[in-house]
């Protein structure tokens, strides 16, 4: 499987506190440890289909990662909040 994190990512990123920055790379390293094993996908993960490949996976309701998941392609596009999120879904 092949992991791609988007400059777009990394600057959503350096927007964040200290501490949403350690959450926010915990849950990423934790979905790429399951997905590149194809470990049965758990419930307390947050995974959720938002529309077509996007996905999105959540720590708690404040910390949240927007990624494109294609076949053994997975692109890590933005983290941030629901608005945020919300906000690139309508800009696509």
């Amino acid at each position: 499987m092949k992991i791609e994190f988007k400059s777009s990512f990394d600057r959503s990123i350096k927007a964040l506190s200290s501490q949403d920055q350690k959450e926010i790379k915990k849950v990423a390293g934790n979905l790429i440890d399951i997905l590149a094993v194809d470990k049965p996908l758990y419930e307390g993960l947050g995974l959720k289909r938002l529309q077509g490949s996007y996905w999105e996976v959540r720590k708690g309701l404040k910390v949240r990662i927007l990624f494109r998941w294609q076949k053994d392609l997975v692109e890590f596009i933005l983290a941030g909040n629901h608005e945020d999120i919300k906000r690139f879904l309508t800009s696509i």
